[in-house]
Parts: C-alpha cells; sequence; structure tokens
C-alpha cells in the first residue's frame, strides 16, 4: 500500500512539474535557433540568386562594372560566415554577420537603380524571373526576421518572469538571454527596391 501511494505521489509530482514549464526555457530556446536557422537560410536563398543577377545584368550594363563589383565583394563577405550553432550563441560574430548581409542589401539596391537605367534589361525574362525571386527572398528575410525576433521574446520573457525565471536559476543557469535581432545602418532598414 505504501508503495502504491508512494508511485501515485511520484507521478503525480512529475505531472505537475511538467505542466508547470519546467520544459519552457529548452524548448523556446530551441525554437530560437530553429528561427535563426531561418533567417539564415533566407540570407543564403538571396546570396544564391545573386550571381546569376549580377550575370543577367552585365550582358546589358557592361559599364556598371564598379556596381557589379560592389555586389558580388558585399556578396563574398556575406557567404564568406562560418554558419554553424555557434553564430547565435557569439553576439559579436552575430552582429558582424547582420552588417555584412545589410552591407550586401545596401548593394542590392544599387544595382536595383542601375537597372532603371537599362529598358531591355527590365524586359529580359531571365532578369524578371531573378528579380521576383530577389523580391520574394527579401520577404522570406523579412517574415524569417521577424518570426526569430518573436522566438526570442518568448524565450527570453520566459526565463525573467514566474515560473521560467526559478526553473532558469535552478536547472537552466546556463542558458543566456538571447539577443534580438537588430539593423544598425539606416540603409538596411529597407529591403532593396525591386519596382519595374
Amino acid at each position: 500500500m505504501k508503495q502504491g501511494v508512494a508511485r501515485f505521489s511520484l507521478l503525480l509530482m512529475i505531472l505537475t512539474l511538467a505542466g508547470c514549464g519546467i520544459n519552457n526555457i529548452p524548448t523556446y530556446d530551441e525554437q530560437v535557433k530553429s528561427a535563426w536557422g531561418q533567417v539564415q537560410n533566407q540570407y543564403q536563398r538571396r546570396a544564391d540568386l545573386i550571381p546569376n543577377l549580377v550575370e543577367t545584368v552585365k550582358g546589358y550594363a557592361a559599364q556598371e562594372r564598379e556596381t557589379l563589383t560592389e555586389v558580388v565583394e558585399a556578396r563574398a563577405k556575406a557567404t564568406s560566415f562560418q554558419v554553424n550553432e555557434n553564430l547565435i550563441d557569439n553576439p559579436e560574430r552575430r552582429q558582424q554577420f547582420i552588417e555584412a548581409q545589410e552591407q550586401l542589401s545596401g548593394a542590392l539596391s544599387r544595382l536595383m537603380v542601375v537597372v532603371e537605367r537599362y529598358p531591355d534589361l527590365k524586359s529580359n525574362q531571365n532578369f524578371l524571373a531573378l528579380q521576383s525571386q530577389l523580391e520574394g527572398t527579401e520577404n522570406r528575410i523579412a517574415v524569417a526576421r521577424r518570426d526569430y525576433i518573436a522566438a526570442v521574446e518568448r524565450y527570453n520573457t520566459e526565463i525573467r518572469t514566474f515560473p521560467g525565471r526559478i526553473w532558469h536559476s535552478i536547472l537552466y543557469s546556463d542558458m543566456p538571454i538571447r539577443e534580438s535581432f537588430m539593423v544598425t545602418s539606416p540603409e538596411a532598414e529597407q529591403a532593396p527596391r525591386v519596382q519595374f
């Protein structure tokens, strides 16, 4: 009988702990990592589109070599980062990664302004398809950033409020407050203009 009561008490305690948020902190932390992975994924998608875009523009606007070089160099810098789980845990490296992406956004904006001067290019089917993909990717980047910010907010709120604060101090003290996504340059606050 005592053994049955002890088992029941243990089961009740486990259910109580499971229901009071003990697993929320690691769950939310994984959601932050997943959301950051989507941000990186969308940046990579954009980087993959750029060589085709540059080649298409190059055929029409050879005299715009400086702008094309800026785009290629910004892409090289943005893709030079070792993208792994440590990037999210290193605020300095993460900020460098974000700044490189912002520089790439600025270079793409300048490229789109150059394209305005070439009506034949604006009507080229390859260019139109690439422009559409780039526009869609910029929207995906914005959604991925928004989802990351929401995941960070949920995680940080959990470890700063009751009962999460208790669980954080007892079980998860090694899990840090997460930094949200911060745009540092005014130029990067807007996606590249891709209207024609």
